[in-house]
């Protein structure tokens, strides 16, 4: 557990957070610019020295009225938003930097890093010869092998082209099972939260605007101006089922959806995404239908702002799932909360790096 107690300042600007992290898996740190995702990172590295407040770690305490435990002793690995590679040396020379100046042995071995990352072919380069990517996934290694307790990754994609980027996320995606280590993952992209994260920590001017499931959040509609209104929609789990005349059957609390073939083993547990502008409402099971995909649920909340849409919150056994509908169609439907509907789904996006 990350326990966070402080505030810390730079110039007009005061970053106060009160929070308690589990540290197990990806929590994502998420918020526009400015928020102050960088300044809390880079106060769990020790990097800057809160003006009051206490930070521990397991209980350890890193920083309160008494003490101050220096960046190189937390234990903790960070990869900034540049890989920072020394230019003089080769990837090998890099990587083996780390392991010289980590503070204990660790589990995480040169060979274990260069097979996570794909780095054998980079060893002998030098890190102008490497494209973005390239020198990121270096850099991710180089974190590793300095035996963090807690890897801090700060916007580690912003820079790359969208390509680049889904190629970096399958990688960093796989670091918290395959070595048991927790991350704390700055941006401030809805969709990296999405794939890569189960919890996330929403920043806003300063302050903590919420925590909690990434899922959980995205369904606030009070949060919208924060997670992106344009991008609301839902995060439903569903088992792969079978693969059948090149389309993937997933079950969905009982109900199936079907998409396009996905390479995953029946039985694997798979997260979707929905976008609500994706949905549409039936009063009725509808037949004879292009759209395949339709899901019976309870109407369980209706949410109204301050466009001429609304927003409908269906039961789909214990998941939820979000449509957007027109005040209009609201009306004409009249629709009331704990109504049998039928959600048609247009679209579902799935990212085969999305597999759980």
């Amino acid at each position: 557990m990350l326990d966070l107690d402080f505030t810390i300042t730079h110039g007009p600007f005061d970053l106060e957070v009160r929070a308690a992290i589990e540290l197990d898996g990806t929590t994502a740190v998420f918020g526009p610019s400015g928020a102050g995702k960088t300044t809390l990172l880079r106060a769990i590295a020790g990097l800057d020295r809160p003006a009051r407040g206490r930070i521990a770690c397991d209980q350890v305490v890193w920083h309160d009225s008494t003490r101050h435990v220096a960046a190189h002793l937390r234990r903790v690995g960070y990869v900034f938003q540049d890989g920072r590679l020394f230019p003089h040396l080769t990837v090998e020379q890099n990587l083996r930097f780390a392991v010289q100046h980590a503070r204990a042995p660790g589990p995480i071995g040169m060979r274990d890093a260069v097979a996570a990352l794909e780095l054998q072919e980079l060893l002998s380069r030098r890190p102008a010869s490497l494209s973005g990517g390239e020198q990121q996934r270096v850099a991710i290694g180089r974190a590793l092998l300095t035996n963090p307790r807690l890897l801090l990754m700060d916007e580690p994609l912003s820079s790359l082209d969208s390509g680049r980027r889904r190629e970096i996320a399958g990688y960093i995606e796989q670091l918290p099972a395959r070595f048991d280590l927790p991350v704390l993952y700055v941006t401030h992209d809805i969709d990296e939260v999405i794939r890569l994260a189960g919890r996330m920590l929403l920043l806003a001017r300063g302050r903590v605007a919420a925590q909690g499931s990434v899922k959980e959040i995205l369904d606030r509609i009070d949060l919208w101006p924060l997670t992106g209104r344009l991008e609301a929609g839902s995060i439903l789990e569903a088992i792969v089922e079978r693969h059948v005349d090149g389309m993937s059957h997933l079950k969905v609390d009982g109900q199936t959806l079907r998409i396009p073939a996905i390479r995953a083993a029946a039985g694997k547990t798979i997260r979707l995404r929905i976008h609500a502008r994706d949905v549409v409402i039936a009063m009725e099971r509808p037949t004879r239908l292009s759209i395949r995909n339709v899901l019976e649920g309870r109407l369980s909340r209706i949410d109204l702002d301050d466009t001429v849409y609304a927003e409908l919150l269906l039961d789909i056994g214990a998941q939820s799932l979000r449509a957007r509908i027109t005040r209009e169609a609201l009306a004409e439907l009249e629709l009331v909360t704990g109504q049998t509907l039928y959600a048609l789904v247009k679209s579902v996006a799935f990212d085969d790096a999305l597999l759980r």
